[in-house]
């Protein structure tokens, strides 16, 4: 018969050895490289937004209006790369460079739109397409309207 220090040394052994085991089989972290995509896609979507920000003013429009044609060109492209299925692969591959406020936020409606669809367009797709979007929306439009009216009061 093994008495239990016997036994509890026979266990860390083994624990040891799996933990060890573990360390062989797990995969290596891959920070730096996921570092650089992060940097690299987020900082091409930023200059894609750059560019047609500087495409728009060229085009006679001033800052205001082009910075709103930008917005909505970037979130409809947003939106058209997660119907297709590309911006998840990017997203994949890219991590939080791919989640640029605009276009990441676009692909969250959308995303949840497409994950409900079979639900039907009332309660799948409208119901569920601001599930994650819904409270950036809440709080946007009100701290909008708390201070619009800070604005109107004061001015």
């Amino acid at each position: 018969m093994v008495d239990q220090s016997e036994q509890a040394k026979v266990q860390k052994i083994d624990a040891l050895e799996y933990d060890e085991m573990v360390k062989q089989i797990k995969p290596k972290p891959t920070v730096l490289k996921n570092s650089v995509w992060a940097f690299v896609v987020g900082g091409l979507i930023c200059t894609i937004g750059q560019g047609l920000l500087e495409l728009f003013k060229a085009t006679g429009l001033d800052i205001r209006e082009a910075g709103a044609a930008t917005s909505v060109v970037l979130i409809g492209m947003g939106a058209i790369l997660t119907g297709l299925g590309v911006y998840d692969e990017l997203g994949k591959r890219a991590g939080a460079g791919s989640i640029v406020p605009i276009t990441g936020f676009a692909n969250s409606i959308v995303a949840a739109a497409m994950e409900f669809k079979r639900e039907g367009y009332v309660f799948g797709v409208g119901a569920r397409m601001f599930q994650v979007a819904g409270p950036v929306l809440v709080y946007g439009i009100t701290t909008g309207v708390l201070i619009g009216l800070v604005a109107y009061l004061f001015k």
